[in-house]
């Protein structure tokens, strides 16, 4: 959604300013190494939020992917006597900064009219596009998250526990980098979020949330194409 900004739309004429708040969004683009959790620490918002602001059946990402970030912005009506100044001294903030936030040029304003009194926090990063990178045959065996003494935390912060049908591999990061996507022959497409002191060369481990299931995966070597 987009901050109206200066809307000189049809809003009764106020005796005083009436302050509030209103929704705008911005876009995260995800890096290498990003979790939603990460995400969401950073902005302040729970996974649950970025989940549903994304219709995210999972909370599998990938590098280069945008998220959108919901962010709430402190906004100001415009009533009659107002002035720039006095809506900023008001406030606490200067006439320049608001100026800044509602893309302005002048200080001409009109009972009615809606400022944001402060910028969103998320910066917009641009995404960026890659092709299929590369096609190898690799060696695959299978884990799960329930070995004694394992966290069910991956080394990427992914939290395989409650997040049991989430798809990821864990690999040799000099071979495949950590955050990529990674289509995997008979398993489908997964997030490169693990690694492993066996897992060395040409060769991953694919999450399987059941033990019985990873026991009867085995070893067996499969394609797979690295998608970014």
């Amino acid at each position: 959604m987009k901050k109206h900004i200066f809307a000189i739309t049809a809003i009764a004429v106020l005796s005083v300013g009436a302050a509030g708040q209103a929704s705008a969004s911005s876009i995260h683009t995800v890096q290498s190494g990003d979790t939603l959790w990460s995400i969401s620490q950073a902005n302040n918002v729970s996974v649950e939020e970025l989940q549903t602001w994304n219709e995210l059946d999972s909370t599998l990402i990938y590098p280069s992917q945008n998220l959108e970030i919901e962010d709430k912005v402190d906004t100001y009506v415009v009533a009659k006597g107002d002035t720039l100044l006095s809506i900023a001294n008001k406030n606490g903030i200067s006439v320049s900064e608001l100026m800044k936030w509602n893309n302005s040029s002048s200080d001409l304003i009109h009972p009615g009219d809606q400022l944001v009194l402060q910028g969103s926090k998320v910066v917009s990063k641009p995404a960026t596009t890659n092709p299929v990178a590369k096609e190898m045959t690799v060696t695959a065996t299978a884990y799960t998250a329930n070995c004694e003494g394992c966290s069910g935390v991956t080394s990427t912060g992914i939290d395989l526990l409650s997040n049991p049908n989430q798809k990821v591999i864990a690999v040799d990061p000099a071979v495949i980098q950590l955050g990529s996507r990674v289509w995997v022959e008979g398993y489908g497409e997964a997030i490169a979020g693990d690694i492993g002191s066996a897992i060395k060369g040409n060769i991953i481990d694919v999450f399987v949330p059941d033990e019985q299931d990873a026991l009867e995966w085995g070893r067996k070597t499969v394609n797979i194409k690295i998608l970014n």
